[in-house]
């Protein structure tokens, strides 16, 4: 029996509902429990599911709560889930008020607060606060500074089902900068299908790799200044980005770089065996 190795522990929430994989919710919940039973079960984290479905789970799974209704929606998940045999492992919320992105921050803040008071969450269950993909200037980070404040946890969209969904490697860079500034954890979510950065076949999109974007925090950790940073996000050679994570401390990095949610769990998996990071257990 093959162990994971402690980088790689939780690193990909179960995305499989989300796109573009769309699996119906029996057929997920269905494959995440299978999956809790392989020999790579500890690479996999929560399944993530959005707050409506959450009543339609019979199973006893982890689940990682995207909230349809912004800052309003976050005591009624948190109900929701203690009412249904699941075990809530984060609540994830996006900023939609693009006028008043600190406001809007405030407010999820306050709901969080509420519930903690009401008792229908636990204090212990992280919350991700997603920023637009905007540049990490003015509004952005004044929300950031209240994500930080209030001990919540930052989202990064890195891809989507559109090229304008993808930020260019700067961006990306200094979004992650701006979390390390802040000593506040943040997961990725889209997008990081595979390892390494690449150009998919299909849609000609620029795909961020997930290895690239461990390797990059650790560097930004360590001080490297954004703008040296961004060429290890831009970095396609697999044999070079492989021997940047051997030399450093990436499992480190992973305090910060908590997960990132994929629609597929065997695309990593397959690119951990195939670099030479993860043995086979099978």
């Amino acid at each position: 029996m093959s162990t994971v190795p402690q980088p790689w522990v939780g690193l990909v929430d179960d995305a499989a509902m989300f796109p573009p994989g769309d699996l119906p919710l029996p057929e997920a919940v269905a494959a995440h429990v299978a999956r809790r039973e392989e020999w790579y079960a500890a690479l996999v984290g929560p399944l993530v599911v959005k707050d409506v479905d959450v009543p339609q789970i019979d199973a006893r799974l982890a689940v990682s709560v995207v909230l349809t209704g912004g800052a309003g929606s976050v005591g009624g998940a948190a109900t929701l889930c203690g009412r249904s045999p699941t075990d809530l492992a984060g609540l994830e919320v996006a900023l939609a008020d693009l006028d008043d992105l600190p406001g809007n921050a405030h407010r999820v803040a306050a709901a969080v607060d509420a519930a903690h008071a009401a008792g229908v969450l636990d204090p212990e269950v992280p919350v991700y606060v997603e920023l637009p993909h905007v540049a990490a200037t003015g509004s952005w980070l004044a929300a950031a500074d209240v994500v930080a404040g209030s001990g919540f946890r930052l989202k990064f969209r890195t891809g989507g089902l559109s090229p304008d969904a993808f930020p260019p490697a700067h961006a990306l860079a200094r979004w992650i900068d701006a979390a390390l500034d802040r000593e506040t954890p943040f997961k990725c979510t889209a997008g990081l299908h595979h390892a390494v950065r690449h150009t998919a076949g299909d849609t000609g999109f620029e795909h961020h790799g997930f290895l690239n974007v461990l390797v990059t925090t650790r560097l930004l950790f360590d001080g490297t200044p954004v703008a040296d940073a961004v060429a290890a996000l831009e970095e396609r050679d697999p044999a070079s980005l492989v021997a940047q994570a051997t030399e450093l401390d990436v499992a480190g990095a992973r305090r910060w770089f908590t997960s990132y949610g994929s629609c597929s769990v065997t695309d990593p998996l397959t690119d951990l065996i195939a670099l030479g990071l993860l043995e086979d257990g099978a």
